[in-house]
């Protein structure tokens, strides 16, 4: 197995580590430092060192000519994986980031079932252009989104620490709420021709 191939299975096996983490009632009832429980620091240091490797393995594959099928298959589903099982675990804390009196989920249920949305749109997209021989390259504005998501996840773990990062948290979800919309609406446009073809 080649090494990029190894760190994308990493990132995988990362998930349901996080999940068992994110599971276990003495890590989440219990602070390391301010209201940031221990569940969620190690699932934060989990999560930074598994998006490092999102962008470790495409690098060294491109790079040393290492990309290989299985690579193409796996590396997309880890980071889906990796993402939306993160969003999951903080979505389910509740956590709020206040303005005065008034508080704001910072991972509700509707921005997790938009990325989900969106996520389901292009996988399905993709499966068509393969069955095509066609392959539809990621856009600048899905690199974008990948990259301000894993930010404001990795800044969501920590909201503990104070009201002012829970703000930057919620701020960071919604804007790449509003990247989801806007790369899921340009991949779809250039896969119309492929999608609208027979209908």
């Amino acid at each position: 197995m080649t090494l990029p191939n190894k760190l994308t299975m990493g990132r995988i096996v990362v998930v349901p580590v996080m999940v068992a983490i994110a599971c276990i009632p003495w890590l989440n009832q219990n602070n390391i430092f301010l209201n940031v429980n221990y569940a969620n620091f190690i699932n934060f240091i989990l999560f930074v060192l598994a998006s490092l490797t999102d962008f470790l393995d495409g690098y060294i594959a491109r790079k040393y000519n290492l990309v290989t099928t299985f690579g193409k298959f796996a590396d997309p589903l880890a980071d889906k994986m990796l993402v939306l099982t993160s969003l999951m675990i903080l979505m389910v804390q509740n956590a709020n980031a206040y303005f005065g009196n008034f508080g704001f989920k910072i991972v509700a249920l509707w921005a997790v079932a938009i990325i989900l949305i969106r996520e389901l749109m292009v996988s399905g997209i993709r499966l068509v252009a393969a069955q095509k021989g066609e392959v539809i390259a990621a856009g600048m504005a899905g690199k974008v989104k990948t990259f301000v998501t894993m930010i404001a996840i990795g800044v969501a773990f920590l909201a503990g620490l104070h009201n002012v990062v829970a703000i930057i948290a919620l701020v960071l979800i919604y804007v790449s709420v509003i990247l989801t919309v806007y790369s899921g609406i340009v991949y779809f446009i250039n896969a119309k021709k492929i999608i609208l073809e027979s209908v």
